[in-house]
């Protein structure tokens, strides 16, 4: 009897993280129909059909129209059952936020840039924030939003949703974000650094058959995000992408934010272009004012660029050598700047062996701007599907925020 229970308690596990799954695909817009949710996870037809109708069932899909098949029957179309819904989403930097409401499938409405100090700590800075989103929310009907979303420019723990040890973030260090928003907003919220956050953004309207990618935002600090198999890998403890502490030969004993020396960001960052510029006697004072001089030729900061985006293709050669990735995509402000972004590529070519770079894709985020925020409301729907789910009788899914958690966690 025992065996019996724990098989049984172990199926309604797999089966609850199986819809867990389908919600997420759904979501985010990568699968629109059973078969390619069969496709996506390796499942059989006739298990994800027993799903898709379970769901379907508690009104969390619906199913309607039909869409154009190689063959055999026309397919339905899959969608969230409450396609009115939708979250807002904002991603931080440090003296302004990009917001916009998310809409499933990587939609954005409302996009919009605003004033945000993140200097002034959280006790300040939320509120202000918070006003501006719900004033969102209130234009498109607040009785529909199921969530908020918010990339974070610093380490998260994801499982307390509060920053960690932030180097360009005081007074947030283990700030409870993401239980101050649900408080705020009366719905599930999620937090992300922003690395993470454009990641999932730019994978959620990326060709599905890119299950492998990085992501590598560049702008005053460095970060990476990591996509496995169409899923947002973080390690054993969610540090995986952190590239910018990593050594290299190139940075010698320039102290690093992180307290010791020779670290990628003090060689290849925006804030180590500043202070490179200055050093040689440009009138430089910001990232913006770095990038500016480059897109006007001048030859000190292209070549300095130019020299920044080399130390960056030198770290993610080994990063892509080792996990021999569908694409690499640079987003932040350095990658507006042609000799930035054809330095990393011309080092990823040289340095990497010719079967990891013969398909391998080299460009800039499509969404630009736009990807941290897309990210995190996608993470902010899938947290309200993952709600919702377990509101409607779904069990296996514990205290895990859907779309998450890394790829080996059940």
């Amino acid at each position: 009897m025992t065996e019996i229970s724990a098989r049984n308690r172990q199926s309604a596990k797999g089966s609850s993280s199986l819809a867990a799954r389908v919600l997420e695909l759904v979501a985010s817009g990568q699968a629109s129909s059973r078969a390619e949710l069969a496709g996506l996870l390796g499942a059989a037809p006739s298990t994800i059909s027993l799903t898709v109708g379970q769901l379907v069932e508690r009104g969390l899909i619906a199913e309607e129209g039909t869409q154009s098949s190689t063959g055999g029957r026309p397919r339905k179309v899959l969608r969230l059952g409450g396609t009115d819904e939708f979250a807002v989403a904002a991603d931080l930097g440090g003296r302004h936020a990009r917001i916009g409401v998310a809409l499933p499938g990587g939609r954005l409405e409302k996009v919009s840039t605003v004033p945000f100090v993140i200097a002034d700590g959280p006790e300040q800075a939320l509120p202000r924030l918070a006003e501006t989103l719900e004033a969102l929310a209130e234009e498109r009907g607040r009785d529909r939003l199921c969530g908020v979303g918010l990339s974070l420019p610093g380490p998260v723990d994801i499982r307390s949703g509060a920053a960690m040890l932030p180097s360009r973030m005081p007074g947030w260090n283990r700030f409870p974000v993401a239980t101050w928003l649900e408080e705020r907003f009366g719905v599930p919220a999620a937090v992300d650094n922003d690395a993470n956050c454009m990641a999932m953004g730019e994978h959620t309207v990326r060709p599905a058959e890119h299950r492998q990618s990085i992501m590598v935002k560049i702008g005053s600090a460095i970060g990476a995000g990591v996509i496995v198999d169409g899923r947002l890998y973080r390690g054993a403890t969610g540090a995986a992408g952190d590239i910018t502490h990593i050594r290299i030969d190139g940075a010698a004993d320039i102290p690093c934010s992180c307290g010791k020396t020779g670290c990628l960001e003090t060689v290849a960052s925006g804030a180590a272009l500043v202070r490179i510029l200055r050093e040689r006697g440009a009138d430089v004072s910001s990232i913006e004012d770095v990038v500016g001089l480059a897109a006007d030729a001048d030859p000190e900061a292209t070549r300095a660029v130019r020299r920044a985006g080399e130390h960056l293709g030198q770290v993610l050669a080994a990063n892509v050598n080792f996990f021999n990735p569908d694409a690499v995509y640079l987003g932040g402000i350095l990658s507006t700047l042609e000799p930035f972004v054809a330095a990393v590529r011309s080092q990823l070519y040289d340095s990497c062996h010719p079967l990891v770079t013969e398909h391998l894709t080299i460009e800039r985020a499509s969404l630009g701007v736009d990807a941290g925020v897309v990210g995190a409301g996608q993470f902010a729907l899938q947290r309200a599907m993952a709600h919702a789910l377990r509101n409607a009788g779904g069990t296996g899914l514990g205290g895990d925020r859907l779309g998450t958690a890394a790829p080996r966690t059940p």
